[in-house]
């Protein structure tokens, strides 16, 4: 292997941060009705060699907090010195969204479906066209962090375009066991970073306004693999991972009829078609409706709220090629590995 080139100053919204440093940013977002200005806060930590420039970045959807404590974990862990290339870190894009608990822009309107923006556009356009083109444009790769929506909560999972191999690697080196081969929506990050030739993954996990330590170890776990993957850090793991289990399809079982809900199953369990995921009730129990799985597969979402109306979706399922007690297997060999990891982190005996 070639001896690694030693790096150069990095450049972002015209600051320069120099070798083996490190620097906090401000992209100016926009301003409240007061002009006190809001602004994304950046960490630029800009290595001792050469390598990718990786941008990890969360709360897209403002209400969406696993991947902001990812993001504060991560960059606590990276020493400049032993890094190649350079890690753009964005905990809070969305801050407007953040500040209000939401997960949508003061507009009503989604920053992950306005992607790449407009100068002229909505706030939520003009937001995508100012951070797509002052900060992702100038990445190499990216890692986006997400979690389930408020009441919904995901398994921890990737979803990206398999199709695009750079793309796929990624995936498979992030390490959770369940990857979701999910084709590019237009308007995301993911969809309008691939049109420029730029690898993007979407990190799934936990549930809004909420932090879930298995998901937020597992994040914090697997973005430290994809830096290992790309050579940013030394390529040293614990054991090998086992190839993660690709998912073709999915689907979300939804409530026929309003009423509240008993679950039957949990995130993470193989169920078989024709099992009762619930059961739906009337609040004296006189009327009762069991929902069942019309295939089976494995539950990799699930609404948390017991309050559904009809039509509502309840349970989200993933189909695998592979027989479904092999990916449960390996959904729980994952998770208890995960709980180990967190034990190890807050009695502070992990070896880093």
């Amino acid at each position: 292997m070639a001896k690694a080139k030693a790096n150069q100053p990095f450049t972002l919204l015209c600051q320069s941060v120099g070798v083996a440093q490190r620097k906090t940013l401000a992209l100016e977002a926009a301003k409240l009705y007061t002009h006190s200005p809001l602004t994304i806060p950046i960490e630029v930590v800009n290595g001792a060699l050469q390598g990718p420039v990786l941008m990890v970045c969360a709360a897209i959807h403002g209400d969406e907090l696993n991947g902001v404590e990812v993001v504060r974990q991560l960059l606590a862990k990276i020493d400049p010195n032993q890094l190649r290339g350079t890690l753009i870190a964005v905990p809070i894009v969305n801050v407007f969204g953040f500040i209000h608990k939401s997960r949508y822009l003061p507009d009503r309107r989604d920053m992950n479906r306005s992607f790449p923006g407009s100068e002229r556009g909505s706030l939520a356009g003009r937001m995508a066209h100012m951070f797509f083109n002052q900060v992702a444009v100038h990445c190499t790769h990216i890692v986006d962090l997400h979690t389930g929506a408020i009441h919904r909560t995901n398994l921890p999972q990737i979803r990206a375009n398999l199709a695009d191999d750079a793309t796929a690697q990624m995936a498979k080196a992030f390490g959770t066991p369940a990857v979701i081969n999910a084709s590019l929506r237009n308007g995301s990050l993911r969809s309008e970073a691939a049109n420029l030739g730029i690898p993007v993954i979407t990190y799934e996990a936990g549930e809004a306004l909420r932090f879930d330590p298995i998901a937020i170890a597992a994040g914090v776990q697997g973005v430290d693999y994809v830096m290992r993957h790309l050579k940013m850090l030394r390529n040293k793991r614990p054991k090998k991972l086992p190839e993660p289990i690709i998912a073709g399809s999915t689907s979300w079982i939804r409530a026929e009829v309003d009423g509240i809900v008993r679950a039957q199953v949990s995130l993470g369990e193989h169920v078989e078609r024709g099992q009762v995921l619930a059961y739906i009730s009337s609040p004296l129990g006189d009327t009762e409706l069991a929902l069942v799985a019309p295939t089976g597969g494995i539950v990799i979402g699930q609404q948390t709220m017991p309050l559904v109306n009809e039509g509502d979706a309840v349970f989200h399922l993933a189909y695998f090629d592979q027989a479904n007690s092999i990916v449960e297997q390996q959904l729980e060999d994952f998770i208890d590995e995960i709980n180990d990891l967190d034990e190890e982190l807050k009695s502070g005996t992990l070896n880093n």
